[in-house]
């Protein structure tokens, strides 16, 4: 992709499992793409904030502060933004047919490609029995997938310092293990007999943290991906046609030529005499640096406790 077209603009965009409150989440990385693109609809399809990991400890940098007054922003400024919550933000579908900070929460939704095609959009964890019926197993997997996360983390420190580029160890380990590979399989199929069965052309979910786009049988199957391993989204053009967006290789590229993250960041922009506004509502800190536990001031609206009401 020629790194020249950046900043983008897209008919909709999906990105899910963000994982807001976990030492694994990329929100650098996710800041830099939401800067990057704008669209008409933005889906946030589950997961965005991870109550899961925040009821047992605490943890909030400042950079996924930085994200939830992002989404607001774009909220703010036009976009249409529907939260679709997953399992780990699950005390969001309590609120499900309500706004916040003009973003509007629903437990599924229909969305009308440029083309005509109808897509079920949804996060897909009701279609994973360890959630569904064995929540502790679910649990202790989830403390294992952050062990995973974190030797991730600090393996990718090395690998900056090194001048290598971004590489997920905990996706390569799933994608290795055989009874990983047969769950994904038997999940996409599960989830796109649910499409069919909504009447709908094909479906967009989450979930799984492996993005993908591809038929089964007759029945598009779109994955987002997630913001903790692979950094991926959705995308729809113009035109009707859906991508996938692999962050840490299109970042790759802008890296190396500069000039459209310098103008993205405002870096080429002449300066001004007069005082800058704040780019962002302050938010009360916490006891602890980063711990922001208040509520967001977004413009007219107050959102509760962090967007997740954890």
């Amino acid at each position: 992709m020629n790194v020249a077209h950046w900043p983008q603009l897209y008919r909709t965009i999906w990105i899910s499992d963000v994982h807001l409150g976990t030492r694994g989440c990329k929100a650098d990385y996710l800041l830099e793409f939401l800067k990057f693109t704008e669209s008409e609809t933005l889906f946030l399809v589950g997961d965005i904030v991870d109550g899961w990991r925040l009821k047992r400890s605490w943890y909030w940098h400042q950079s996924h502060n930085d994200v939830i007054q992002k989404l607001l922003r774009k909220a703010r400024k036009g976009t249409k933004v529907v939260y679709v919550p997953g399992n780990h933000d699950e005390a969001l579908r309590d609120y499900v047919d309500m706004q916040f900070g003009g973003v509007t929460l629903k437990a599924h939704d229909i969305h009308q490609l440029a083309d005509g095609r109808r897509l079920l959009v949804m996060h897909g964890d009701q279609f994973d029995g360890i959630v569904r019926y064995a929540k502790w197993l679910a649990f202790l997997g989830d403390t294992a997938y952050n062990m995973a996360l974190t030797a991730n983390t600090w393996l990718n420190h090395v690998r900056n310092r090194l001048g290598m580029p971004y590489w997920s160890l905990s996706a390569y380990l799933k994608h290795k293990v055989k009874n990983a590979v047969e769950y994904i399989s038997n999940y996409e199929i599960a989830v796109s007999e649910e499409a069919r069965r909504a009447g709908a052309d094909g479906v967009v979910c989450g979930h799984i943290h492996h993005a993908e786009i591809r038929d089964i049988d007759g029945i598009l199957y779109c994955n987002d991906g997630d913001w903790v391993e692979s950094c991926t989204a959705l995308v729809e053009h113009f035109d009707g046609r859906l991508e996938i967006l692999r962050w840490t290789e299109i970042r790759g590229g802008l890296v190396e030529n500069p000039m459209p993250l310098l103008a993205a960041s405002g870096a080429l922009r002449p300066r001004s005499k007069a005082p800058a506004k704040r780019d962002r509502e302050p938010v009360p800190a916490g006891g602890k640096d980063g711990d922001h536990r208040e509520t967001v001031d977004a413009g007219h609206s107050r959102v509760p406790r962090l967007f997740g009401l954890f």
